[in-house]
């Protein structure tokens, strides 16, 4: 089945809104009219209207960082998700290893931050992955299976065909070590085999699987040949302009 790639920059806590302005600009003129694949921009939260401004027709995509699951309340320094759509997002990262390792994210408060995502019509770029001591004692496909049927409890099978998942394994993350491409391919395949069971064939042929870890100009080709990997999810090369276009602009390989 066709998946259109996506390819979606994490600018994590990078960019006071004068410099996000500065480098949504440059990828609008780079990559603001590509083709044949979607690209999400996730800039901080100070920054998205500013950012969904410059990227107002175009082809980029606005997203956010996290969403929290009430959609109001006294809950000092979260965002809800009318908020988001106010500033023009249509896709919401949830679970990242970041908000996991340290800032508590546990499986419950993805779950459910996921349906909040869905009732608001947000696109959920949801992450999963191991540690390196998960891996070294091959824990990987448990820790995975065990996020994954998690984060889509209650979640229908029309609900997930319309989700994005990112395996983006913690050892791999702000380190330059990245996965090789069969090693990401096997956990991508193993995610896919998975939401035939929790879901359908056609919903499991239907959800972008992204990889996200040390994602780079370098290694970004050898990654998009692999069947299962659908794009990624790029920490700090999308802060690079030109890192990120060559991102984008990844050469496909036909196999």
């Amino acid at each position: 089945m066709n998946r259109t790639p996506l390819i979606a920059g994490n600018w994590k806590m990078h960019g006071a809104r004068s410099e996000a302005v500065v480098l949504a600009r440059a990828l609008t003129e780079t990559i603001g009219r590509v083709s044949g694949r979607e690209v999400v921009i996730a800039p901080p939260f100070t920054a998205l209207d500013p950012v969904g401004q410059v990227i107002a027709g175009s082809q980029i995509r606005l997203g956010a960082q996290n969403v929290h699951w009430e959609p109001k309340g006294a809950y000092t320094g979260e965002i809800s998700t009318a908020m988001l759509g106010e500033a023009g997002c249509t896709y919401v990262i949830i679970g990242h290893s970041e908000r996991r390792q340290l800032f508590g994210e546990v499986d419950e408060t993805v779950n459910r931050r996921l349906h909040a995502a869905l009732r608001a019509e947000l696109v959920p770029i949801v992450c999963v992955g191991e540690t390196l001591a998960e891996r070294d004692a091959d824990a990987t496909a448990a820790i995975i299976e065990r996020q994954v049927a998690s984060a889509f409890a209650g979640a229908s099978s029309t609900q997930i065909a319309g989700c994005v998942i990112a395996y983006e394994p913690v050892w791999a993350i702000g380190t330059g070590c990245t996965a090789t491409p069969g090693q990401a391919q096997e956990v991508h395949h193993a995610i896919r085999r998975q939401l035939v069971g929790l879901a359908s064939d056609t919903t499991a042929g239907r959800v972008r699987i992204l990889y996200g870890g040390s994602v780079k100009a370098a290694n970004i080709d050898a990654l998009m040949a692999e069947p299962d990997i659908d794009g990624a999810l790029v920490g700090g090369a999308s802060l690079d302009p030109a890192e990120f276009t060559r991102i984008v602009c990844y050469e496909e390989t036909q196999g």
